[in-house]
Order: structure tokens, then C-alpha cells, then sequence
């Protein structure tokens, strides 16, 4: 199948166009600044040149029109939409193929994620309202956590304020996990059976996989949780919350808005990009090397953690664009892990291949791993899997 894979942020919206034989991308692009003023949209097609055209964006439905708009220009066959849901809530273990009933629910869970599931809602009901005959299918962030055990998955609140508000963990990046989760067993031919996933990018997280299930994840209710990120502060006393409302006079939107987009690496370096960071820590950034080092322990704790639920681990692998791309972190984390049988060969971790690649030595008990994540593929192949009934 030709499928268009649609991915609408807050502000944005990007997209490409997949073929689930040859995993070739046709046709991509980005909407940039939807519902804010300056908007651009930069698209190509068949590996032309990139264009970037002004054009105003005051919703998610102007944006997914002006794309199908350019690829029915160039006479694009499209055989599915697939469209990435950040949040499934208490609803949805697996993707679906939208009608009215499936957009309600994902509009009734929104509140979990409302920047985000929102924006992919219009833009599904401009998908269902103008291309009736195209299948559609969301494909969910938090459906491949939603079936982990009971014990990781519950709060110790009152369980009457659990139920009555649906709050338990969720997680994320789910379909990042269940692409490696995949990639690793064919990498491994089935020797991986207890396998630690560390998702790090701006916003970051890790799984426990135990044979393609999830044992248990880091990020909870919301995105908010687990490790320290670009621009998030993770897990932290939750008391926290209530002191800076009665003593800093901090509202609760101040608040949240504080431990989303002013904490994490931005709060202790001054920046979010690991690369400055790492630059700042070599040339004696004393912010730049704390950010460094509590980056790398707190994920390095966390893998422990999550080897707690599956009570071991054989294999570790790093992905996304930090975990992919800076061979100073996953170095960081191997090496605090050494206790736990991880030994890293650092002549492989500092190589940039292609593709995944082990980097583990050739005696460690852990196999390390770097496996490039692909979600856009993983959405465009459940579109095909779902509308064929498999």
C-alpha cells in the first residue's frame, strides 16, 4: 500500500508517503507555525528538489488540505492515511480504523495529551469529511503499554480518584518500541528476550520488553515522567508541585508549563542540545558537565529499573536521535552499567554506521545495541495490517 503517514503537533504538521513493500518514501514534508502567523510549507515529491511555499495555516484542517491538495497535483496515489495518536488513554491496545465512534473517544481522552490529540482529531475529520472512501487508521502511542502488568501500571492513589479520572501510567513512543522490539529479534534471530529500550531524544523514555511485551515503561501519566529531557524535568518529589503553589505563588499552568518546557537539560545547561552540552562540559562548563552527568545517570538508573521488571536483562539497546547519534551518552550509561554485565566495546560505539549495529564486547553478558527507530513505517505497515484484517 501507498499510505500517508500524518504526524500533527501542536503547531505543525508533517507527513510522508510510504509504500509498505518497499518502505520508499515518495513524498514528504512539514506544515510549519499552524494556527500562528508566518506559516511555511515545505513539501517535495519523487525526490524533487524541497519547496517551501508562505502560506497561512490558522488550523490542523487548512494544513492536511493544503498537503493532500499538492499531492493530488502530482498525481499521488494514496490507499490509506495513517495518523500517529499520542495518546490512547483507557480506550485502545492496538490501532483502529476510524469512524465517528473511535474520533469521539480519541476527543474524550485529550485531555491527557490536548496539544497534540486535538490537531490529529480535525485533521481526521477533514480526512473522513472530503476522502470517505480512503481507509483511516490511528495508530496509538501509549497502545503498546497499555496491557503491562498491573503492578507497573497502577498509582498508589485512592483507587475511586483513579478510576473516576482514568489515571494510570500510559507511557509513550510505543511505536518506536514495538519497530525495535521487532528489529531487535531479527537482529538477534529470537536471542533477545529481556531487552531494555532507551528512547532518547528531547523528550525521552525507556521500555521493558520481554519477548514484544511491555514489562513496564518510564514515562507515566503523561510525558512529563521518567528521566530528565531536553526541556522536561522527569521524575521529581511530586510535592514539588503543591510547594511552588503555596510558597512561589506559582500557578498550576505556571507550573506546568515550568516542568514541560523550562527544566530538564535547558534548566542546568542553558541549552537542550546535547551536542553544545557535551562541547560546554569539554571546555569546562561546570552547568554544560552537570547536565551531562545527571543526564546519564538518571537514564543509567532507569535501566536498572526497568531490568527490576523483568528481573534481568540481555540486551540494551539505544535509539532515537540522541541515542542514535551521541556516542558519549550511550558511553556513559554502558559504563555506570558495568555492575549490571554491560560492557561496552568503545572502538564500535564510536563508529556512525548505517542501519543498526551491535556494540557490545564480544564477552559481555548485556549486547548493546544502536538501532535507527523508524515510526513512520511502523504506522504506514499497521494501515496496511489493519485494513487488510490481519
Amino acid at each position: 500500500m501507498n499510505v500517508l503517514v500524518v504526524n500533527a503537533g501542536s503547531s505543525t504538521l508533517k507527513y510522508q508517503l510510504i509504500d509498505t513493500k518497499t518502505h520508499k518514501v515518495s513524498a514528504k514534508g512539514s506544515c510549519e507555525r499552524v494556527g500562528f502567523t508566518g506559516g511555511t510549507f515545505t513539501h517535495t515529491v519523487a525526490g524533487a528538489p524541497k519547496v517551501t511555499d508562505n502560506i497561512e495555516f490558522p488550523d490542523h484542517k487548512v494544513a492536511i488540505e493544503a498537503v493532500l491538495k499538492d499531492l493530488e497535483s502530482h498525481n499521488v496515489k494514496i490507499d490509506g492515511i495513517g495518523h500517529r495518536i499520542v495518546q490512547g488513554g483507557w480506550y485502545f491496545g492496538d490501532s483502529t480504523l476510524v469512524d465517528a465512534d473511535i474520533l469521539a473517544k480519541i476527543r474524550e481522552v485529550a485531555p491527557l495529551a490536548p496539544l497534540h490529540n486535538n490537531p490529529e482529531a480535525n485533521v481526521i475529520e477533514y480526512c473522513l469529511e472530503q476522502y470517505p472512501d480512503l481507509p483511516n487508521v490511528t495508530v496509538y502511542d501509549t497502545a503498546f503499554h497499555f496491557n503491562m502488568p498491573k503492578v507497573a501500571q497502577t498509582y498508589s492513589l485512592p483507587a475511586d480518584v483513579c478510576e473516576k479520572f482514568h489515571i494510570r501510567k500510559y507511557g509513550a513512543h510505543g511505536t518506536s518500541y514495538r519497530y525495535i522490539s521487532q528489529k531487535v529479534s531479527e537482529m538477534t534471530d529470537g536471542a533477545a528476550h529481556k531487552v531494555v529500550i532507551c528512547h532518547i531524544g528531547s523528550g525521552a523514555s525507556l521500555a521493558a520488553v520481554q519477548d514484544g511485551q511491555c514489562m513496564d515503561t518510564t514515562m507515566g501519566l503523561t510525558p512529563l515522567d521518567g528521566v530528565m529531557m531536553g526541556t522536561r524535568c522527569g521524575s521529581i518529589d511530586p510535592a514539588t508541585v503543591c510547594y511552588l503553589q503555596r510558597e512561589g505563588g506559582y500557578s498550576f499552568d505556571e507550573v506546568d508549563d515550568m516542568m514541560n518546557k523550562k527544566s530538564g537539560l535547558i534548566a542546568i545547561a542553558g541549552t537542550n542540545d546535547i551536542r553544545d552540552i557535551e562541547q560546554g562540559a569539554a571546555d569546562g562548563d561546570a552547568g554544560c558537565k552537570l547536565a551531562f552527568d545527571m543526564f546519564v545517570y538518571k537514564i543509567a538508573a532507569k535501566v536498572a529499573e526497568m531490568a527490576t521488571a523483568m528481573c534481568g536483562m540481555d540486551t540494551l539497546v539505544f535509539t532515537a536521535g540522541i541515542g542514535e547519534h551521541a556516542p558519549a551518552v550511550r558511553a556513559g550509561v554502558a559504563d555506570r552499567l558495568a555492575w549490571m554485565g554491560v560492557k561496552m566495546d568503545h572502538a564500535k560505539n564510536a563508529l556512525r554506521a548505517d542501519g543498526g549495529w551491535c556494540l557490545s564486547t564480544a564477552d559481555s553478558p548485556v549486547a548493546i545495541y544502536v538501532i535507527p527507530t523508524d515510526e513512520e513505517y511502523m504506522i504506514a505497515a499497521d494501515v496496511e495490517r489493519i485494513v487488510n484484517g490481519k
